[in-house]
């Protein structure tokens, strides 16, 4: 695992220095043991157990227990940090200053690069968390959801700009994003191709549907997004993936001049 663990963002005092110090050291402990997690997930694959996870931090399981009530809320504490990792690689990427088909690729690259990195990260959340927890604190389904807003806001500004019908923007952002998972889901099984040829096959296919449902102006000409709903979209993103407490920390704003076609 190549991205480190950062810390919770820091909250408001309460007022009470006793409670806040004892909030401050429960944060820190579990960002300690998101750590340990993550080293066992590099040694030993993801069928991660709470013994080896305790073992690996130095403490008993119960003390570990006092911090994650079971190991889908361990689960989900490290499908916060992949979510603040992907995040922190991918919006930039879509918000980049660059030709349409040079931000697809970005964006693509950067979801296989986070994925490809961290497989057994990766598999273990979507084992996990299949069927056995609620939609809304799905890590993945969240993270769908929050990268096909950001695109359906990107679609519709373009769009709207230039006087054409939004009506696809939702379901166009929708369907990219499942492409781009679930063939990432089938490089990590397949190995079959270098990454590099991967991400290039799936741009292509992107890009070539956008530019069949798209005027080609919409694709050649310069757009400034940076008080746009894309914009607004970003932020609300960033907001809502803080709300579920990452231990990774915060990121930081993507330049939001967008620049569409090549």
């Amino acid at each position: 695992m190549n991205a480190a663990v950062k810390g919770t963002p820091k909250e408001p005092g309460s007022g009470d220095a006793r409670k806040d110090r004892w909030s401050a050291h429960r944060a820190a402990r579990r960002t300690e043991f998101v750590r340990a997690a993550l080293r066992v997930l590099e040694q030993q694959g993801p069928d991660v157990t709470m013994d080896a996870v305790a073992a690996e931090a130095g403490v008993t399981k119960p003390v570990l227990y006092r911090y994650f009530a079971d190991k889908t809320a361990l689960v989900a504490a490290l499908g916060e940090y992949g979510t603040e990792m992907l995040f922190d690689r991918l919006m930039p990427a879509i918000a980049a200053d660059l030709p349409a088909l040079s931000r697809v690729r970005g964006a693509v690259g950067a979801y296989f690069e986070v994925v490809g990195e961290n497989p057994n990260l990766y598999w273990l959340i979507a084992r996990h968390t299949a069927g056995e927890v609620p939609l809304e604190s799905d890590p993945f389904q969240r993270n769908k959801e929050l990268i096909a807003d950001a695109l359906t806001a990107l679609f519709g500004d373009y769009l709207r700009h230039y006087g054409l019908d939004s009506g696809g923007a939702e379901p166009w952002a929708h369907g990219i994003t499942g492409l781009v998972q679930s063939t990432a889901e089938w490089w990590l099984h397949r190995r079959s191709m270098s990454r590099v040829h991967v991400v290039e096959y799936t741009t292509r296919l992107i890009y070539a549907a956008l530019a069949g449902v798209l005027p080609e102006r919409v694709l050649d000409e310069e757009l400034e997004l940076g008080s746009s709903r894309f914009a607004q979209s970003v932020q609300d993103s960033h907001r809502a993936n803080h709300a579920h407490n990452p231990p990774e920390g915060t990121r930081p704003a993507p330049s939001l001049k967008l620049v569409s076609g090549e």
